[in-house]
């Protein structure tokens, strides 16, 4: 979060800023070399299963434990090999609060052969559920963390389905939901590993996409000393602000929606397909490629105008112009949410031809209305309460109510949903430990600009040397977390264990379409005109990939170059 947008809108909730000192001030840092390198996981053998059944931990209750052979799970066409199956929970309790009974529910699949390491399967939206632990983040994931030989965690954050949104009223639960549950479970999952195995992990990460992004980008500040590598894929770090957003951008679109029960009526899919279509025309070759891709995200942002290269309606809306009143929201959305009086709320987004993908659709029109609202109202805001009508909703009140606390609820929203100082990362870097982040720039509900601003801030922090321990790759067309116009289907995984155990750092991730015949399954959002396995280089931002020569559909045809738009989010 950057330190203008917490000063924009705590001043909204009345609460003074003259103490906070940028993350520069605050933690000086400085050289830079000399990291610690950390060893790589030595592999070993399953010993016990359906011995976990008596594992003893505190307030710890084990309910399965039983051998899965291989062939029984499958991912992109192969079988996920042998392993065990744990599932339990923890910290059962009846709320004093409620009177409901909650619990962190988790399971654990441990593969027979073991490649010495954990990973925390950090899940996505208001959690509630126990996803398979299989160590599956993207689009098309070639090779899971369980096929890797992962010990793999999975939780629902310590409430059930049926209890969404109601877990928000209870204090103790939107913790557990929004970081208590991993430090809860993290050292009984270790100590589990070291029942199954006979040692305890030698390498620890973190992964997650969307929330479990947000998650992962929690951990690294919180329980850095309990992890060694951090993927975290279209984090939603800031997520209480991008859900204010998303209802206050609903409320744009009614503007100019004709039917404000389906807020798609404010731009439609053809006209989406209108503005990709001319936002490919003007900067498909900046990255000196004619391939119906942007890949300069950065520079595009400077060079087009919706106002120039979309034609304005003269008479009804027919899919081939905007009204100048379209133009005119469009502009407002994509720069970013604001109270009344022009405070920043959140994030400004991207333009990206990605918006044709109907992922974007679906969170700008429709989660905007009916999950939004739920998340703002029960989880995140103080005190939690309904929203009965998200188009009518006081977006200042509700702007200043995710910073609120009360003697019932002691943590805000945006304290306990977000890292406590996400530019300070000094246990992570000290410790040898590295980060990898990954945001789609055609992201629908957290902003892509969002993600990098952060990382510009972490970078001054540390004097421009944040690479040496964090990386961020922008992935040009990607929706929230996969799919869209785009090449989303990458080893994040593979890349992180390379830096963290070789210190092989990522000077660029090699991304795929998936395309007619891909084992990962097909995006039905890869345009036609592309090859079915075209690559492109992912690079570390601010790098964006650029033609040199070759073959077109080939990520070695490409380098990572400093964007033609210069540098800087905002």
């Amino acid at each position: 979060m950057t330190r203008r947008r917490i000063a924009g809108v705590l001043a909204i909730a009345g609460l003074a800023v003259a103490g906070l000192s940028t993350a520069a001030q605050a933690h000086p840092r400085g050289g830079g070399t000399g990291l610690p390198q950390l060893s790589a996981a030595a592999p070993g053998t399953l010993a016990e299963c359906e011995g976990l059944a008596g594992f003893a931990y505190d307030a710890t209750v084990i309910t399965t434990a039983e051998l899965v052979p291989a062939g029984a799970l499958t991912n992109a066409g192969a079988d996920v090999g042998e392993h065990c199956l744990v599932q339990g929970h923890m910290n059962e309790r009846v709320s004093a609060f409620d009177g409901r009974t909650y619990r962190i529910g988790f399971e654990m699949r441990l593969p027979s052969d073991w490649s010495g390491r954990y990973l925390y399967q950090a899940n996505g939206g208001l959690d509630g559920s126990v996803a398979t632990a299989t160590g599956t983040f993207t689009g098309g994931q070639l090779e899971n963390g369980l096929q890797m030989g992962f010990a793999v965690l999975s939780s629902d954050a310590g409430h059930t389905g049926a209890q969404i949104p109601v877990f928000g009223f209870e204090p103790q639960a939107r913790l557990d939901y929004g970081y208590q549950a991993v430090g809860t479970l993290t050292p009984m999952a270790k100590s589990l590993i070291e029942a199954a195995y006979g040692r305890g992990p030698d390498r620890s990460y973190f992964a997650g996409g969307s929330n479990g992004g947000r998650h992962t980008m929690v951990a690294s500040a919180r329980y850095a000393d309990e992890y060694d590598g951090f993927l975290a894929i279209a984090p939603g770090f800031n997520l209480p602000q991008a859900a204010v957003a998303q209802i206050w951008g609903a409320q744009q679109w009614a503007t100019v929606a004709t039917d404000t029960a389906d807020l798609s009526t404010a731009f439609t899919q053809d006209e989406r397909e209108l503005v990709a279509a001319a936002l490919i025309d003007r900067c498909d070759g900046l990255d000196r490629l004619r391939d119906g891709q942007v890949l300069d995200t950065e520079r595009c942002q400077k060079v087009f105008s919706i106002d120039r290269a979309v034609p304005t309606c003269e008479a009804d809306r027919d899919g081939s112009c905007l009204t100048a009143e379209q133009k005119a929201v469009i502009r407002t959305v994509f720069a970013g949410a604001t109270t009344s009086d022009g405070a920043e709320i959140y994030s400004t987004f991207p333009l990206d031809p990605g918006i044709v993908q109907a992922g974007w659709g679906w969170w700008k029109f429709t989660a905007s209305v009916q999950l939004d609202p739920l998340a703002v109202g029960t989880v995140f805001g103080t005190p939690p309460a309904y929203i009965a009508d998200p188009l009518a909703l006081d977006i200042d009140a509700a702007a200043e109510a995710i910073y609120a606390t009360s003697d019932v609820y002691t943590e805000s929203g945006m304290e306990f949903m977000t890292p406590p100082d996400p530019t300070s990362l000094d246990t992570l870097r000290d410790r040898g430990a590295k980060m990898i982040v990954v945001h789609g720039t055609a992201d629908g509900v957290f902003s892509s600009d969002d993600t990098a601003a952060w990382y510009e801030e972490l970078d001054a922090a540390y004097r421009q040397k944040a690479d040496e321990f964090v990386r961020y790759f922008e992935v040009p067309g990607m929706g929230h977390v996969r799919g869209g116009p785009a090449t989303d289907q990458f080893d994040g995984l593979g890349a992180l264990i390379a830096w963290v155990e070789q210190g092989d750092a990522p000077d660029r991730i090699v991304a795929t379409a998936r395309g007619a015949g891909n084992a990962g399954g097909v995006n039905p959002e890869v345009p036609s005109a592309w090859a079915d396995d075209r690559s492109r280089p992912l690079c570390p931002y601010p790098l964006v990939a650029r033609y040199r020569s070759g073959d077109p559909e080939d990520a070695a045809s490409f380098a990572c170059k400093h964007s033609g738009g210069g540098h800087g989010r905002r």
